[in-house]
Parts: C-alpha cells; structure tokens; sequence
C-alpha cells in the first residue's frame, strides 16, 4: 500500500516500515485458545475466541520494530474489552465463525453494533510449512515483538513463525479502513505459542 495513505491514521512518532518500497497492510483471522495470565488458570468467557487483526508494520522512536493495530475484532465481549482498555488499542466485540469447508477454512466477522463493518473470505494452504527466512516479505510480515498505541507499547515474545504458503478469497472487507489494492499475499500458520507483557510508556 501507498505508505501516505496509512500515514495519516498512525501517530507521527511511529515510523512507517516499508519492504521492497512498499508500506504493507496485514489481516491476521485466528483462534485464541487458553488465554491466561501468568501463573493462573484459563478464564471461561475470555480464554477462548476468534480475533481478526487489522494492522500495519511501524518502528518506534527507540528504533524496535512492531505492529500498528488499526482495529481488534474479538468473539468474547470481555476479552475486547479487556484489550481495549489494557492495551489501549481499538478492540471490538464481534460475531464470528471460522469454520471448514472441504481444504478451505471459511472466515466472518461482523462487528457488534456497527452495521456495515464486515471481513468475510475463505483462505487454505497452498504448500510445505517453512521457516521464515531472514530479510524476506515473509520475516518482515511475521517477525514482530512489539505493538504499539498511541503513547505505550508491549513487547511480544514467540518462536520464530513456521508459514505455509496460503491462497485466500475475499468477499467483503469493509472492516478495513483503507481500500485493498492489488492480489493478497497470503500465508498460513498452523499454531503460535506467544507470550504478551504488560504495556508501558513509550521510551521506558
């Protein structure tokens, strides 16, 4: 994407990163499960839920790269709200489903109290799982241990991502604020243990 058209819905103390002379937009459809702080149990009503990300590839003013979020859609009320006011990050209650279809994993969400606000596509896999090599499209997509908002982040800590090669279909993305240009490169991930701290202000 144009990088001066995400600009203007990112703080201008974030950087806007570009791969190839490309700024990037990212759509993340998956499944939380056992969502826990550390050193307690799983919570019924928050622990498990569908999330869909809509996000952008930044570095901060101390240099660390990350990920700009411009909304989170959840199927559990209590964790929207949860990262909406943790985070500080635009969270919001949706209804979604995430279901098979043959090879095809068929994806929607609507959000909760915003007619028009949609993501529905069907995506699968198209090839052998790797990992992602370093300075490729994929790594610079992936790779991330930061989000931001607008005046705190929070790092992120995960294994190296192992990808597949994925294929998707759009039907409506009227959940994104921006105009989708071009053919999406798509990539598919079977599982992801990660690990989130709490958020502190930007420059400690």
């Amino acid at each position: 994407m144009a990088k001066a058209e995400l600009r203007q819905r990112v703080p201008d103390e974030l950087e806007i990163e570009e791969h190839d002379g490309s700024a990037w937009l990212g759509i993340q459809f998956f499944r939380v499960r056992a969502l826990r702080a550390r050193g307690a149990l799983p919570v019924p009503g928050i622990s498990s839920f569908l999330q869909l990300n809509v996000r952008t590839y930044v570095r901060g003013p101390d240099g660390l790269p990350g990920v700009w979020f411009f909304s989170i859609d959840a199927s559990s009320r209590l964790a929207a709200l949860g990262v909406r006011r943790i985070y500080r990050v635009p969270a919001f209650y949706a209804r979604m489903t995430l279901e098979p279809a043959g090879d095809w994993q068929e994806t929607e969400c609507v959000r909760i109290g915003q007619p028009g606000r949609v993501f529905a596509a069907r995506y699968r896999a198209t090839g052998e799982t790797s990992k992602t090599g370093s300075g490729s499209l994929e790594s610079f997509l992936a790779e991330r241990y930061r989000l931001f908002s607008a005046d705190a982040s929070a790092e992120i800590h995960h294994d190296p991502w192992v990808l597949s090669p994925a294929e998707a279909e759009v039907e409506l993305a009227t959940i994104v604020p921006f105009a989708l240009p071009g053919t999406p490169r798509c990539h598919f991930a079977f599982r992801q243990d990660a690990l989130i701290w709490p958020p502190e202000p930007i420059g400690v």
